[in-house]
């Protein structure tokens, strides 16, 4: 069994550089299903999600090379459009098999996704989307099947209930190289959208409306390979910077992105916490922190909820009061 073992009363200083966004890099694993040329993903996050994902690709067929931080993967053929409960049970991020696999063999079947149990986690929101894209969708206890429309060419409005990042990313998946035109309205945003619409654009895909809640896909006929970067982490940076606040120490953080930062950087600054700002570089420091009078959690480019939880033991060393509202899980411990 793992331990850990802490001492505590350490001032954090020095220098720490921000890995590849581990939200980014599994929809676009995902998108390297929708070609049969290599994809090339660099400034990849080695975290045991990534592991598993890639071994469920070489299940469909898919030839995965890893190194350091880099993730090749070649899927000339899909050999088969089952993903089963021993598959799919291990990755809750698994669903995002479903849009590229329906895109590129016309049908999927699969099974409940596993993985993390924060809050109560459906998907009832990818099944309507699909639903509105045209397909025929059956459900049967955890088992699902979803097969393409008959009307291949027809145009699809789609509106999301809820701006879901997972199932905005799916429908994305499903529609860049379905023929006709996608609309997708309250499209989730968050920078690692933002990044898998970019990988797609660079294999050859027609988007617009990147970075808003309206999204216009033009399906083409086929994608090509690319090599593509994956973003920095906003919310490893995040916690990066909020331990170093809650020790009064004093980092810098390398690999940022700054226009990725904005929603933990004003609560930060107004608790106190000074950050100064360089191209690809923040500098983090705190001596004396406030009590900040509310902080709710919301989606992009609100404060994420990934976050509040050390917010709130960055909180108990701050002078006076502060609230936080968590408004995304009713299930939510750390109140």
């Amino acid at each position: 069994m793992t331990r850990y073992i802490i001492e505590g009363r350490k001032i954090l200083e020095g220098r720490v550089k921000i890995s590849g966004n581990k939200n980014a890099i599994l929809p676009c694993l995902a998108a390297s299903l929708l070609t049969g040329e290599e994809v090339v993903l660099k400034n990849v996050p080695m975290i045991s999600d990534v592991r598993v994902l890639t071994e469920i690709l070489m299940q469909f067929g898919a030839k995965v090379e890893t190194r350091d931080q880099e993730v090749k993967v070649k899927c000339s053929k899909i050999k088969n459009s089952v993903l089963t409960q021993q598959l799919a049970s291990k990755l809750r991020a698994s669903i995002l098999l479903v849009g590229p696999l329906l895109a590129r063999t016309g049908k999927i079947e699969f099974f409940h996704p596993g993985g993390d149990v924060i809050g109560k986690r459906d998907i009832n929101l990818h099944l309507e989307g699909f639903r509105q894209l045209g397909c025929k969708v059956s459900v049967n206890d955890h088992n699902y099947k979803v097969l393409k429309g008959t009307n291949v060419m027809s145009d699809a409005r789609i509106f999301l209930e809820i701006a879901t990042v997972t199932g905005t990313e799916n429908l994305i998946l499903a529609s860049v190289i379905r023929k006709g035109r996608t609309v997708i309205r309250n499209a989730a945003c968050e920078p690692h959208v933002i990044d898998l619409c970019l990988m797609l654009i660079s294999m050859g895909a027609s988007i617009e409306g990147i970075g808003t809640s309206t999204l216009t896909i033009d399906g083409v006929e086929k994608l090509r390979g690319t090599e593509f970067t994956i973003g920095s982490d906003n919310i490893e940076f995040g916690t990066y910077a909020i331990a170093a606040a809650i020790t009064g120490g004093e980092i810098e953080i390398e690999n940022c992105h700054n226009l990725d930062l904005e929603p933990v950087i004003w609560p930060l600054s107004k608790m106190g916490v000074s950050i100064t700002r360089g191209e690809r570089v923040i500098k983090v420091s705190a001596k004396k922190i406030a009590a900040i009078s509310k902080l709710i959690t919301n989606v992009w480019p609100g404060f994420p909820t990934d976050l509040m939880s050390v917010m709130i033991v960055l909180a108990t060393q701050a002078r006076g009061i502060s609230r936080t509202n968590e408004t995304f899980w009713k299930e939510f411990r750390n109140t």
